[in-house]
Order: C-alpha cells, then sequence, then structure tokens
C-alpha cells in the first residue's frame, strides 16, 4: 500500500471473515441483553411502586441513578477494554449484570432496589464500548461504521422484549420469578462469552504496572484529539431527545398534554425503537459507503429535530395531531442511528490502542445530555404545573430546545476544528492514520 508523506498505516487485522463475525455475534448478544435489563423497568414500574412504596419522584430515582452511573463508567470502561481487552471487561459486565437483576428480584425495600440497579448500571456501561472494541480490532476500517450501526439496531431490540414479553413474565410468574430468571440466565452468559470471544491480536502488550499518571494521559489524548471532541458533541446532540422520550417523559406528555389514550401512547412510543432498528443499519450502510457524509447527516439530522420540536411545541392550541406526532417521532427516532457516527469519528480519529478509551469519552455525551435535559423538564414540570399539563410540558419541553441548540452550536464548532488539526498536522509532517488523511475533507463545512 502507498502511503502519503506524514501517514503512517493502521494495523492489519487478520481475523478471518467467519470468525470476526462468530466473534462479534456472540459479543452483540450480552448487548441485547444490557439493553433489555436497562429498560426492563418501563413495563415493570408499577409493580416497582407497589413493591418499594415509592411515589413518582422516588421511582425516577431509578432511572437517573442507572443512566447517571452509566455515563460515569464510560470513561473507565474504555481504560479497562484497551488495557485487558474486551473478552474479560464483557464477561466481567454479563456477571454484573446478573448479579444486579438476582439482588432487584430478591429487594424488598428501596435501598437494596437501588443498589441493584447500580450494579445493573455498571455492568450495562461495560457493553457497548467493549462490543465496538472487537469490531475495530476484528474488522476493517471501511466496516466499522456499519457494525457499529447494527450493534446499535440489534441492541435496540433488547428494549422490544422488554415490553410485551416481559409483561407477560410479570403477569404469569411475578417479580421474582421474572427477574431471577433474567437475572440467572445473564450471568450463565458470561461463560459463553470467555469461551467464545477472543480479543484480537493487540496492539501493544498490557502493563500490569501502568500508573495513574499514565492512565490519565490515555484519557488526555483521546479527550485532546479534536475528532474525539467532535464525536463527543455528535452523541450529546443526536441521541438524547428520542432515548429521554422513551425512557421517560414521552409517556406522560403524550398521555396529559395530548390526551391520548395509554394504549397508544404506548404505541407511538414504539415508533422511536422501530426507527432505530430500521435506521441504524441503513445510516450505517450510507457513511460506510459515503463517509464524506458522516458530518453533514449529522447536521442535517440536528436541523430537521430543531424543526420537529418547533412544530411540537409551537403548534396552535397545544394539541398537535396525531399523524404529526407520528411524523415527528419517527424523525426524531433517527437520533440514534445518527448517533453511532460519533463512534465512527472515535474509531477513525485516534490510533487502536486508544480506540476504547476514545469510544468511552464519546459515549459519554449521550447520556450527560439525557440527564440534563430529563432533570430540566421535571424542574420546569413542577413550576409550571399549576398552568396545566398542555402548558407546562410546551414550557417544559423548551429545555429539550436549549440543549439541542448548544449541541449543534458545539458540534459545528468542533467540525471545523477537526479538519483543520487534521490538515495542520499533516503539513508539519506529524504521523496522522491514512484514513485520516483521506477521509478529512469529510469534515468540510457545506
Amino acid at each position: 500500500m502507498q502511503h502519503t508523506p506524514g501517514t503512517r498505516p493502521e494495523p492489519r487485522i487478520q481475523a478471518p471473515a467467519r470468525h470476526a463475525l462468530a466473534v462479534w455475534a456472540v459479543a452483540v448478544l450480552v448487548y441485547l441483553a444490557a439493553v433489555f435489563h436497562r429498560t426492563s423497568l418501563g413495563v415493570a414500574s408499577l409493580e416497582a411502586a407497589d413493591r418499594f412504596q415509592l411515589g413518582p419522584a422516588a421511582l425516577g430515582t431509578f432511572t437517573v441513578l442507572q443512566i447517571g452511573v452509566y455515563a460515569l463508567m464510560q470513561v473507565p470502561t474504555g481504560l479497562l477494554v484497551d488495557r485487558f481487552g474486551p473478552r474479560r471487561v464483557l464477561t466481567a459486565a454479563a456477571v454484573l449484570m446478573g448479579l444486579g437483576q438476582l439482588l432487584f428480584a430478591v429487594a424488598t425495600s428501596y435501598p437494596l432496589g437501588l443498589l441493584a440497579r447500580a450494579v445493573l448500571g455498571v455492568g450495562d456501561a461495560m457493553t457497548f464500548v467493549s462490543v465496538l472494541r472487537l469490531v475495530a480490532t476484528h474488522f476493517p476500517a471501511r466496516r466499522y461504521a456499519v457494525l457499529a450501526s447494527f450493534t446499535a439496531a440489534l441492541g435496540a431490540l433488547g428494549n422490544l422484549v422488554s415490553t410485551v414479553p416481559l409483561s407477560v413474565l410479570l403477569a404469569n410468574v411475578g417479580w421474582t420469578a421474572t427477574f431471577a430468571v433474567a437475572g440467572g440466565a445473564t450471568a450463565l452468559y458470561a461463560v459463553v462469552l470467555a469461551l467464545r470471544v477472543r480479543d484480537g491480536a493487540p496492539v501493544a502488550e498490557p502493563d500490569a504496572t501502568q500508573s495513574l499518571r499514565s492512565v490519565l494521559g490515555q484519557v488526555r489524548g483521546a479527550w485532546a484529539t479534536p475528532g474525539t471532541r467532535l464525536g463527543f458533541w455528535v452523541h450529546f446532540s443526536t441521541m438524547f431527545a428520542p432515548a429521554m422520550l422513551g425512557l421517560l417523559w414521552g409517556f406522560p406528555y403524550l398521555v396529559r398534554a395530548q390526551g391520548m389514550s395509554e394504549p397508544a401512547a404506548g404505541l407511538l412510543l414504539g415508533i422511536l425503537v422501530v426507527g432505530q432498528v430500521v435506521g441504524g443499519p441503513l445510516v450505517g450502510a450510507a457513511i460506510g459507503r459515503w463517509p464524506e457524509w458522516r458530518t453533514p447527516l449529522v447536521m442535517g439530522y440536528l436541523t430537521a429535530a430543531l424543526g420537529v420540536w418547533a412544530v411540537l411545541l409551537g403548534w396552535p392550541g397545544g394539541r398537535v395531531p396525531g399523524l404529526v406526532l407520528v411524523a415527528g417521532f419517527a424523525l426524531l427516532s433517527l437520533g440514534g442511528p445518527a448517533s453511532t457516527i460519533a463512534f465512527a469519528l472515535a474509531r477513525d480519529y485516534n490510533p487502536l490502542r486508544r480506540v476504547g478509551t476514545a469510544t468511552g469519552v464519546v459515549n459519554v455525551g449521550g447520556f450527560v445530555a439525557i440527564t440534563v435535559s430529563a432533570l430540566a423538564v421535571g424542574l420546569l414540570l413542577s413550576a409550571f404545573d399549576p398552568l396545566g399539563p398542555r402548558t407546562a410540558y410546551r414550557l417544559a419541553l423548551l429545555a429539550v430546545v436549549v440543549v439541542l441548540l448548544g449541541g449543534l452550536w458545539r458540534t459545528s464548532v468542533w467540525w471545523r476544528r477537526a479538519r483543520a488539526a487534521v490538515f495542520d498536522a499533516a503539513a508539519r509532517g506529524e504521523e496522522v492514520p491514512v484514513r485520516i488523511r483521506r477521509r478529512a475533507w469529510d469534515l468540510a463545512p457545506a
């Protein structure tokens, strides 16, 4: 292969295609399980309120706690993956998720329930970054975006499994048996992961005496890379709104502010999942074939999302027609697929030895945005509650627009900076991965 001056080749990946797909298939199942466990409380919220004797605020703490733990664990997870390899981290994740769900199955007190969800959140946080690192080490760079999108789409199926099937199990076999079976099966799957998953050829041998300074240097190196920073803001901007609606505020908005029945609201929220399952592979295939469209697609989605929120919150009278809600939620659902572009950026603009850390840094973005927007909407709803649910939700959801505008601004800033940094480095003769030099023009403003 010919290399231009000031560039260096990416380490060659030798894994046979069939073996690589088998490793990915085994690993992606644990990510599907992670999404199932993450969203399982959605259909069990009424049972949880009765079991733990909770009001709405205390019940919501389960979700906020789990999201917060997930966000806090992303950078440590990336460091663990880079140091010990994804197989060990995925195996530990399966054990932790299994233990967390088993503890949740037998918990009868609120503190024990919170501890169970925290343990579950730690295990959940260790899955996605690990699977993406396996993709990075087993597949060539040109296939990374496609497989990352397929991983996210298959994970979304875990959300579907946590709705009707879980509801049926809860109704027929009860709380303890349902969550005990789910936890036990996940913990046992750790054996499959340990036996069938292989890390691939390491870039460098892990250093058992690695100091705190070198660990922090790894994080600083990832954060200092403009492409990582761009990925962070892409993830921050794209995934938070559909996730926040699906996890917390979408259902009460549709029922209380839009007057929909509970079954109809649940069906409409399902569009957010279907959009990710269908849109993920399409976005992955598109950016894999035309990488120059990665950031322009993100900017197009964010602009369209602002238009959707303008329609939903500015509709005369506040009562939005059903077809408009369906179209709006369908478009917002594409934020999940668009967010996978952030991981392609982390993969392309960092050396392979630091991809896990960079992916963890990027993954923090979306969950920080979810936490900020969810808390802001809740506080504003409490403040505007005397105005009635329709007006209260219209005003409270303006917080989503503010977060979206902030994310759009920072994404545009780092889009320009990432492109400039790449060309400046090449001009100085510094080592730059070939794919960055070749694809840097995909960061050029339209």
